[in-house]
């Protein structure tokens, strides 16, 4: 090989260096912007019980931090890692991560932390210098590439290679600077939810259980990874800055109220029985992590996923008779009900659970509402009408409301009505085209200017 070649071979691997350090560039991108990589993933689960305990966990915590209730929504995410983030004004919260902590605690301290970004709002100064990082690496990386170009042209190779340098040498500085700026971020919510923790008269034992965990499964990688290239800090130093604040607090050793600890076991056998799969629900319910009365609902779920919903019935029925007011045990055992066919039963079932839900979840009420219409009783209907539009108005995320909804218009003839029902739900899953021929039709058979005729005109103006 000649000596030509090799300096050939040299400025390929600075391009291929220079594409590694843009792909990190994008990573740390993501990682400061989850809008783009981890909402695009896993679908979100809709479940009042679980929301409801996650709103509980947040709301002293909430208070703390002077954030007006409702002011942050909070989702959960159907993806098995041990991880949580905000995005906005929302927080995301992995299904992993609610089957994995023992304890409230652990969810209670990723909540207070996740809330710390919230509070200092970490993600508006991010982007701020994201932005003027981006602008600065693209003034850098032509300038850069441009004396490339020129010595490319000169047929200088060694220019070529020193400017594909200059420009690999300010993303990596780039990275760097947005890195540390992240890790001083992530410290500083750390901070902030032990702050809010103490406000709130919470031991962080469970906050340093989580994060010891984290670095139990990091230290591996931690270990060939530059600590400099990393957007949180390293878990040994996380794990004990986190340790000398946290035994600190005056409420080091306060207690869990047993009631919490048995409302988080029963999320628990609930998220395993329906995304863990039978035979990890089956571990988890045959040991004793979890207490007998989230043992027994487990075992109903799963009885009536992956066996028979008449065999379910008996073992949800136990659960009611020791939780008689337990809003989602009656709401469980509506949908075993419905799935076994038996509408009239699952209605009673979620009428029960509307009554005991003291969070008034639109989702229960919509679950009523799809038992009356599937009872086909035509005296059904109206009720069916009644609760489902009240569902909606109090969760007008939950859009399988609009499905039942124009069925039980349609059982009492009122075609224009379903025909808005089915322009709702054609808008709101994203079949524009669908939804505005619906829309069409309902202006056809309403008065021009009433409620329905101009809702379908707002359905029509959608771009």
């Amino acid at each position: 090989m000649s000596q030509s070649s090799l300096k050939h071979v040299g400025t390929a691997n600075y391009a291929k260096w220079l594409a590694i350090v843009v792909v990190l560039f994008a990573m740390a991108l993501e990682f400061a912007n989850p809008t783009s990589a981890q909402r695009r993933a896993p679908s979100l689960i809709r479940d009042a019980e679980i929301e409801a305990l996650v709103k509980d966990y947040a709301k002293p915590l909430m208070k703390a931090a002077g954030l007006r209730r409702g002011s942050v929504s909070f989702y959960i995410v159907n993806d098995p890692s041990f991880n949580a983030f905000v995005s906005g004004k929302g927080m995301f919260i992995n299904t992993g991560l609610l089957l994995q902590a023992e304890t409230p605690g652990e969810v209670i301290g990723v909540i207070a932390h996740e809330l710390g970004h919230i509070v200092g709002a970490h993600q508006i100064r991010l982007r701020q210098r994201l932005d003027s990082a981006q602008r600065i690496a693209r003034i850098q990386t032509l300038l850069g590439l441009g004396i490339g170009a020129a010595g490319a042209a000169s047929g200088n190779s060694n220019v070529a290679a020193a400017g594909l340098g200059v420009a690999a040498g300010s993303q990596s500085t780039g990275i760097r600077s947005l890195l540390k700026y992240q890790r001083s971020e992530e410290s500083s919510a750390d901070a902030t939810a032990v702050r809010l923790l103490n406000r709130t008269k919470q031991s962080g034992k469970g906050m340093l259980t989580t994060f010891d965990k984290l670095g139990k499964q990091l230290s591996g990688l931690s270990r060939r990874v530059d600590p400099y290239l990393q957007s949180h800090p390293l878990p040994r130093e996380r794990v004990a800055n986190l340790s000398n604040a946290i035994k600190k607090s005056r409420y080091y050793n306060a207690k869990t109220s047993s009631n919490l600890q048995l409302r988080h076991d029963m999320i628990r056998a609930k998220i395993a029985a329906y995304v863990g799969g039978g035979r990890y629900a089956r571990a988890l319910l045959s040991g004793k992590k979890l207490q007998p009365s989230a043992r027994l609902y487990g075992r109903a779920i799963t009885t009536h996923l992956y066996g028979s919903p008449r065999k379910a019935i008996p073992l949800i029925d136990r659960l009611i008779k020791k939780q008689p007011r337990n809003a989602y045990a009656h709401e469980m055992r509506g949908e075993i009900y419905l799935r076994s066919g038996k509408a009239k039963q699952a209605a009673s079932a979620f009428r029960k659970a509307v009554k005991l839900d003291r969070y008034g979840a639109g989702f229960i009420r919509i679950q009523l509402g799809h038992a009356l219409v599937q009872t086909g009783r035509k005296k059904d209907m109206k009720e069916a009408i009644n609760v489902i539009n009240k569902g909606l108005a109090r969760d007008p995320t939950a859009i399988a409301g609009y499905r039942f909804l124009g069925i039980a218009y349609s059982e009492l003839g009122q075609p224009g009505r379903a025909l808005l029902a089915s322009a709702e739900l054609a808008s709101r899953t994203g079949q524009k085209q669908q939804a505005k021929a619906y829309a069409l039709r309902v202006q056809q058979a309403f008065k021009r200017g009433s409620p329905a005729w101009l809702r379908a005109q707002d359905i029509l103006g959608q771009k």
